[in-house]
C-alpha cells in the first residue's frame, strides 16, 4: 500500500464556496474515486486556503490513469482548476506530492518495543 499526501492551494477569496462543493461531492465522482483503487481519502483545510490531502492505494499510477481518463473526473477537475492558485493542470494531477518521513506503524515495526532500554 501507498500513502499519498499532496498540497494544494485555494484562493483565498474562494475559500467559503469551495468547501460548500465538497458538501456533499457528486456521487458520481465518488464512484470514480473509489473505482479508481483510492481509499481513505480526506480533504484538510488550513490557513489562507492551504488544502492537504491524503489517500491510500495499492497502485498510485494506475489511480492517476484511471482518473485521467475518467469522464467523469474530466468533469468534476475542469469546475474545481478555477479554485486554485498556481496550478498547471487539473487539481487531480497537478496538485504537489509530499514526501512522507515518519510513519508510527512502520519504526514500530522496524524498532520494537525493548522493556531493558531506558526512557529518555
Amino acid at each position: 500500500m501507498t500513502r499519498v499526501c499532496f498540497q494544494l492551494q485555494i484562493r483565498p477569496d474562494l475559500v467559503d464556496e469551495y468547501v460548500a462543493r465538497h458538501t456533499p461531492v457528486w456521487p458520481e465522482m465518488l464512484a470514480e474515486i473509489e473505482a479508481s483503487g483510492r481509499r481513505n481519502y480526506s480533504l484538510f483545510l488550513g490557513d489562507a486556503g492551504m488544502l492537504i490531502g491524503y489517500y491510500e492505494t495499492d497502485d498510485d499510477a494506475a489511480s492517476q490513469a484511471y482518473l485521467a481518463a475518467s469522464s467523469v473526473a474530466a468533469r468534476w477537475e475542469a469546475e474545481m482548476s478555477r479554485f486554485f492558485l498556481d496550478l498547471d493542470g487539473r487539481p487531480d494531477q497537478a496538485s504537489t506530492p509530499l514526501a512522507e518521513i515518519f510513519h508510527l506503524v512502520e519504526q514500530r515495526c522496524a524498532h520494537p518495543l525493548d522493556n531493558e532500554s531506558p526512557t529518555p
